[in-house]
C-alpha cells in the first residue's frame, strides 16, 4: 500500500474552513464551541418556557420533571441525527453550508421538501400568533397596572399594540440595532430569572412534591417539544464548526442541557409556588388555567409578580424577533428561487399580517398555539423529517463506507423510536381534535 492510498482511507473530519482575508494575508476564523453552544442556548430559550407551568400543573412536579428530561433526550438524539445528516450530505456535495429544508430536498426529494416546507410556515405562524397574542396580553395588563386604569378594552388591542410596537420594530429597524435591543432584551430576561429563582425558592411549598398524577403527563409533551425545539440551527453549527464532529456533539449536548437545566428550576419554582388552596380549586373544577397569571396578580408578592412580568414579556420579545427573521427569511429563499423579487413592506406584510388576524380574532390562542405547534410542525421537522432522512441516506453506497460519519449510536432501532414518538404525538392530537 502506498502513501497514497493510506491518506486516501483516512476519515475526514474538517470539511472546509472560515478563511478570511486580513491584512495581506489569510486568517483560519473556526467557530468556537462556546459560542455555538450560546448559539443553542439562545434559539431553545423562548416564549415557549411559559406555556409549561400551565400544562405540568395537572401532573406535578416529579411526574413533569421526568418527562422534560425524556423529551430532552428524544430532541437531543433527533437534533444529532440532522447533525449526522447535515455532515455526511456536506462531504458528498462538496458545499459549505446548506439549511434544514435544503437537506430535506436533497434526501427525500420535492415531495418530502414540501411537507417539511408547509410545517416551517404552520411552525412560525403558531408561534407569532402565539407571541402576539400573549406579549400583548402582559404588556396591557402591566399598562393598566402602573396608570391605576381599568381593563375596559376589548382583549384584541394588546395584541394589536403589540404588532405596532414590536411589528414596527421589525420593519422600520436596521438589522444592527435590532440585534444590540435584543441583547438588551436577554440580559433583562436572564436578571429577571435569577431573581424570580431567588424569590421562589423563599416561597416554595415542599407540600407540592406530593401532588402526582402521572396520568396526566401526556398532555404536556406537546409544548415540551416546542420549549426544546433548536433543530432548524444545527446546520449553521455544522457549518461554524467546519464539521468536526467531537465539537459539534459537544456544543449539541452542553447547548440543550443549559435549557432543559434552567426549565427544571422554572418549572419546580412556578408549580412549587403555587399555594395549595389555588392548587385544590382548580382540580375540584377541573378548569386550566395559567399558574402565571395567578401569581402576576400578586398571589406571591408584588416584587415576584413584577419580576414575573418583565421575564413573560421579554421571554415573548425576543422569541418573536427570531421567529420573524427566521420566517422573512423563509420567504425570501422563496423569492429567489422563483426570481421574483419582494421588497420589505410586502415581506413583511405577509410575514406579520396573518399571524395578527388570527390574533385579533381569538386573543387566547397562546396554549392552544403551543400545542398545534409541536404535536404537527415540531414533530414532523424534529422527529419524522430526521429518522427518515437518516434511514434513507443509510441505504445509499456512498454513505456506507469508512468515512460515514455517526454521531447516534443504535442504528435503524433508534430511528424506529424517533419516528414513532413524533407519529404518536400528531396521532394523539388528531384523535383529541376529532374526540375519537
Amino acid at each position: 500500500m502506498n502513501k497514497q492510498e493510506t491518506v486516501d482511507k483516512q476519515p475526514v473530519t474538517r470539511l472546509f474552513s472560515h478563511i478570511k482575508f486580513e491584512d495581506n494575508k489569510c486568517q483560519h476564523q473556526p467557530g468556537s464551541v462556546l459560542g455555538n453552544t450560546a448559539l443553542i442556548v439562545g434559539t431553545t430559550i423562548g416564549a415557549g418556557i411559559l406555556g409549561l407551568p400551565a400544562v405540568t400543573l395537572p401532573s406535578g412536579i416529579i411526574p413533569s420533571t421526568t418527562l422534560l428530561i425524556g423529551v430532552w433526550l428524544y430532541t437531543l438524539i433527533s437534533g444529532l441525527l440532522i447533525a449526522e445528516l447535515t455532515v455526511n450530505l456536506m462531504r458528498l456535495e462538496g458545499i459549505s453550508h446548506i439549511g434544514l429544508l435544503a437537506i430535506i430536498e436533497k434526501i427525500l426529494g420535492k415531495i418530502g421538501a414540501r411537507i417539511a416546507g408547509i410545517a416551517y410556515i404552520f411552525m412560525h405562524y403558531a408561534l407569532l400568533v402565539a407571541y402576539m397574542t400573549q406579549g400583548g396580553e402582559i404588556l396591557t395588563t402591566v399598562i393598566y397596572k402602573v396608570g391605576n386604569l381599568e381593563n375596559i378594552f376589548p382583549h384584541w388591542m394588546g395584541t394589536l399594540s403589540f404588532f405596532l410596537l414590536f411589528g414596527s420594530l421589525m420593519y422600520w429597524g436596521k438589522d444592527k440595532l435590532v440585534e444590540k435591543i435584543n441583547e438588551i432584551f436577554i440580559l433583562i430576561l436572564l436578571f429577571a430569572f435569577v431573581g424570580l429563582l431567588v424569590l421562589g425558592g423563599m416561597q416554595f411549598q415542599t407540600s407540592q412534591f406530593l401532588v402526582q398524577n402521572w396520568q396526566a403527563i401526556g398532555g404536556s409533551v406537546a409544548v415540551m417539544y416546542v420549549a426544546m425545539f433548536f433543530h432548524s440551527i444545527i446546520p449553521l453549527v455544522v457549518t461554524e464548526l467546519e464539521g468536526d464532529v467531537p465539537k459539534i456533539r459537544q456544543s449539541l449536548i452542553i447547548g440543550s442541557l443549559i435549557p432543559l437545566l434552567m426549565f427544571l428550576a422554572w418549572n419546580t419554582m412556578i408549580l412549587g409556588s403555587v399555594t395549595p388552596d389555588i392548587l385544590q380549586h382548580q382540580l375540584s373544577n377541573g378548569e386550566v388555567f395559567d399558574p402565571l397569571q395567578i401569581l402576576r396578580n400578586g398571589r406571591s408578592g408584588e416584587w415576584f409578580a413584577m419580576l414575573l412580568y418583565i421575564f413573560s414579556e421579554f421571554a415573548i420579545v425576543t422569541s418573536f424577533i427570531g421567529v420573524t427573521y427566521g420566517l422573512a427569511d423563509f420567504f425570501k429563499d422563496i423569492s429567489m428561487i422563483t426570481k421574483n423579487e419582494i421588497s420589505r413592506l410586502p415581506l413583511y406584510s405577509l410575514v406579520l399580517l396573518p399571524p395578527l388576524s388570527l390574533g385579533t380574532f381569538n386573543p387566547t390562542i397562546f396554549f392552544h398555539a403551543l400545542e398545534y405547534t409541536g404535536a404537527f410542525s415540531v414533530s414532523i421537522l424534529g422527529g419524522i423529517m430526521p429518522a427518515l432522512m437518516s434511514w434513507k441516506q443509510s441505504q445509499k453506497p456512498e454513505f456506507t463506507n469508512s468515512n460515514y460519519q455517526t454521531l447516534v449510536p443504535g442504528g435503524k432501532i433508534t430511528l424506529i423510536v424517533i419516528f414513532s414518538g413524533a407519529l404518536l404525538l400528531i396521532v394523539r392530537k388528531v384523535f383529541s381534535i376529532f374526540q375519537l
